[in-house]
C-alpha cells in the first residue's frame, strides 16, 4: 500500500529582488512525481542543490508545494492536520545540531508527547524509557544532557525523539552521514531493526550510493530539481540507464581490489536552479547530448520497476 504519493510536485523561491530590479525564481523543484510503499526504503540521491532536503520539507509539511499535489495516507498533505504531522516525522543530519544543549534527554524524548497526547507524567517517562531502549540507550541516560554522548548515541537519540508518536514514515536526511565509518553501519543496521519491528517507511536522502545499496528499496535520482532515473535498488546500480547515474556510480568506492573501474569525468559545474538550461537540465554536461536533449524534457521510458529519462540512454 501507497502511504505517500507525490505527484508533478514543484516547489519554487523568489529571492533577491528590490526597488529597482525584480526577485529571481529558484526552481528547487521542478515537476517530481514518486510513490514511497508501507515498509519499505526509497533513497533519494544527488548532488548538493539538486532538491533532496527541498523534497523533505514537503513530505514533513515544513513548506508546502507550489504547485503539485502530495497526499499521505490518502490525504492531502495540510500541516494543520495534528493526525498526519504525528505520522510523518524526520531525523536531521547533524546529531550535535539537532539536540537542545540545555535539555536533558528525558526531556527531550518526552516533548512530543507531552504537545500531542494527554499522557501523564509516569506515562511519558514509561515511553521515552522504552524507546531509549528499542534503540540501544540504557535507562540511565534519561538525566543526561546530549553533550554528555558521542555521536553515534546523539543520534540514536534523535531517532528514538523522532519515534515517540509512532510514526509511519520517517524522513531521513543524510541521517549517517556526519558519523565515522563504523558508527555509519551501526546506526544503519538499527534502521533496518526498527523498520521491521514497527513497519516503517523510510524516505532516505543521501549522497552516498554505498549506503543506499545497504539500507534501500527503491532509489530516485534527480538533478536540478526533476527525477532522472528511479527504480529497483538492484536494477538501478547494476544497469544505468542515464549517464548522470551512471557518472554517480563510477565515483563510488568499491571494496574489492581486483574488479576493474571505469571513472566517468564529468566537465563543467552543476547550472543555477535560478537558470535551469532548457530541455534535459543534464545536457551540458553529458557527453550524448545533441540537439533534442536542449529542447525539451524527455518523456518517461522504461519499465514499472526502472524508469528513466533521456533520449539517448545507456
Amino acid at each position: 500500500m501507497t502511504i505517500i504519493q507525490g505527484t508533478h510536485l514543484k516547489r519554487y523561491y523568489e529571492v533577491g529582488g528590490g526597488a529597482f530590479r525584480k526577485p529571481a525564481t529558484v526552481k528547487a523543484l521542478n515537476g517530481l512525481s514518486f510513490s514511497l510503499e508501507e515498509g519499505k526504503t526509497l533513497a533519494v540521491v544527488g548532488e548538493s542543490g539538486c532538491g533532496k532536503s527541498t523534497l523533505a520539507r514537503l513530505v514533513t509539511m515544513i513548506e508546502t508545494p507550489t504547485e503539485g499535489e502530495l497526499t499521505i495516507a490518502g490525504r492531502p498533505a495540510n500541516a494543520a492536520d495534528r493526525e498526519l504531522r504525528a505520522m510523518v516525522q524526520i531525523v536531521f543530519q547533524n546529531p550535535y545540531a539537532s539536540l537542545n544543549p540545555r535539555q536533558k534527554i528525558g526531556t527531550i524524548l518526552e516533548e512530543p508527547l507531552k504537545i500531542n497526547t494527554s499522557d501523564d507524567a509516569a506515562t511519558r517517562k514509561a515511553k521515552a524509557v522504552d524507546m531509549m531502549t528499542r534503540v540501544g540507550l540504557r535507562p540511565e541516560h534519561y538525566d543526561r544532557y546530549p553533550h554528555m554522548f558521542s555521536g553515534g548515541q546523539r543520534q540514536r537519540i534523535a531517532i528514538a525523539r523522532a519515534l515517540m508518536l509512532r510514526p509511519k514514515v520517517l524522513v531521513l536526511d543524510e541521517p549517517v552521514s556526519a558519523l565515522d565509518l563504523s558508527i555509519q553501519a551501526q546506526v544503519l543496521n538499527l534502521l533496518m531493526d526498527l523498520q521491521k519491528e514497527m513497519g516503517l517507511a523510510y524516505l532516505f536522502i543521501s549522497h552516498g550510493l554505498s549506503v543506499v545499496r545497504h539500507i534501500a528499496d527503491d532509489v530516485m535520482v534527480m538533478y536540478l530539481g526533476k527525477p532522472v532515473e528511479m527504480g529497483k535498488v538492484e536494477d538501478v546500480f547494476a544497469h544505468p540507464r542515464h549517464p548522470y547515474t551512471a557518472a554517480l556510480l563510477s565515483a563510488t568506492p568499491i571494496a574489492d581490489p581486483t574488479r576493474k573501474k571505469t571513472r566517468i569525468q564529468l566537465t563543467g559545474e552543476l547550472p543555477s536552479p535560478l537558470n535551469p538550461p532548457p530541455g534535459c537540465p543534464f545536457n551540458p554536461r553529458c557527453p550524448r547530448a545533441t540537439d533534442e536533449c536542449r529542447q525539451a524534457f524527455p518523456a518517461e521510458s522504461g519499465e514499472a520497476s526502472h524508469r528513466f529519462f533521456c533520449y539517448h540512454p545507456l
